[in-house]
């Protein structure tokens, strides 16, 4: 069972790989998607409704089989890695998109209007004023989606990138056991999980949190 853990911890680190990178792509999309649904433009409007209905109105799994086994028809040819990365942000990122555009539709219309009295530009406004408030009411949100996005990271083992669940379904052939290398699994997302919660969501919103407090109380 030695070897069948090491292959686990292999697929843990193909699994944080996965993780990161689907994550960083999400987030950028979800910032693109969600302010474009906000543009004065009717194209950019249109074009980030359709791409996030689409992603969220279609299922992963078979967007991820689109991007690793159809999109080489195309010319466009990815490795698992590349395939699972694209197709988790993207996914992911539509879901985010709507956190983004509902934490800013959040933030008082009276702060627009103070800005456009300051004869701020829609860039400055979004920059130094919205953007910095709507950030506190994205994180909770986003925090759930990061570790949504751990948990599906999973489905990435069915076009045979060797991250943790694809390992404990090679250990369970190798060695004819079930409930060890899964069980181990099991434990390895939780604290993962724990571990995105507690160590980075929870000190950020505290973070905001008392920078939001300081906006409020000047003096204080």
């Amino acid at each position: 069972m030695t070897d069948g853990f090491l292959l686990i911890l292999k697929g843990l680190q193909v699994t944080v790989i996965l993780s990161v990178l689907s994550s960083v792509l999400a987030l950028v999309a979800a910032f693109l998607a969600g302010l474009g649904r906000l543009s004065p433009s009717a194209t950019i409007r249109m074009v980030a409704s359709a791409y996030i209905e689409f992603f969220r109105g279609t299922s992963l799994f078979v967007q991820l089989f689109w991007a690793f086994y159809v999109l080489p028809l195309f010319g466009i040819a990815l490795g698992p890695m590349e395939a699972a990365v694209l197709a988790l942000g993207l996914n992911l990122g539509a879901y985010g998109a709507e956190v983004v555009r509902g934490s800013v539709l959040a933030i008082a219309v009276e702060q627009t209007e103070a800005c456009i009295a300051l004869n701020m530009t829609r860039y400055q406004r979004m920059r130094h004023v919205i953007l910095p408030q709507a950030l506190a009411l994205m994180l909770p949100p986003f925090g759930n989606l990061a570790i949504t996005m751990l948990k599906m990271t999973a489905i990435a083992s069915l076009i045979s990138l060797p991250d943790l669940t694809y390992q404990a379904q090679l250990v369970r052939n190798q060695t004819g056991q079930t409930f060890l290398p899964f069980a181990i699994v099991l434990v390895i997302y939780f604290a993962l999980s724990s571990l995105i919660k507690f160590s980075i969501v929870k000190p950020f919103e505290r973070r905001l949190a008392v920078g939001a407090d300081r906006i409020e109380t000047p003096g204080a």
